[in-house]
């Protein structure tokens, strides 16, 4: 067993606890890897493979319109499990962009082979269920509710409790592309919640 892959194991655990023989297996997967800042993981348009374990650093997903605007869907921290998984899932072109907005390194791992793991582990299959009912239904559908309901100083402030202290980590326009608004418009939000 790899002694460094501990904290990706450490959160593997929140979900589920796993047997010695899953976590030898699923280990066997993982492969350590750095990348710069601005270096993308995933490409909108592109087959994705992997799934990433962000160690250090900080990641964005993103989609770019037709006309160049950019949508940003989420950040993955430290210590959070990044993918574009509608496109894994469906083995179809991302939607989405993957993008290194610090320096990052993270555990990564097969999608496909993992799901092999799934079908032969029940543990691993408890924490993909855990996983998947927690992130993809308990935490996003009253996200997706407050984002289309929300003005924009209540999706400011949202946003300020999911991602405390991420403000100081990225660009102005990369919150504002994250809540639908103008760098203008959250200069003004930023100021009238101060």
């Amino acid at each position: 067993m790899q002694a460094a892959a501990e904290d990706f194991f450490d959160k593997v655990g929140e979900y589920a606890k796993l047997g010695n023989r899953s976590r030898s297996a699923w280990n066997a997967l993982l492969t350590s890897r750095h990348y710069a800042k601005g270096a993308h993981l995933v490409g909108q348009g592109e087959l994705t493979r992997h799934v990433y374990f962000v160690r250090q650093g900080l990641l964005a997903q993103y989609h770019t319109d037709e006309e160049g605007d950019v949508i940003v869907k989420r950040f993955f921290l430290e210590q959070g499990f990044a993918a574009s998984t509608s496109a894994l899932l469906t083995a179809s072109e991302s939607a989405f962009s993957i993008r290194a907005v610090e320096p990052v390194t993270v555990w990564e791992y097969d999608f496909l082979r993992f799901k092999a793991l799934v079908r032969e582990y029940p543990d691993i299959a408890a924490f993909y269920i855990a996983y998947m009912e927690r992130h993809w239904v308990i935490e996003k559908e009253p996200l997706e509710i407050s984002f289309r309901n929300d003005d924009a100083n209540q999706k400011y402030a949202r946003f300020r409790k999911i991602y405390p202290g991420l403000e100081a980590r990225v660009k102005q326009h990369e919150i504002a592309a994250f809540l639908g608004v103008t760098p203008t418009q959250l200069s003004r939000i930023r100021s009238a919640s101060r």
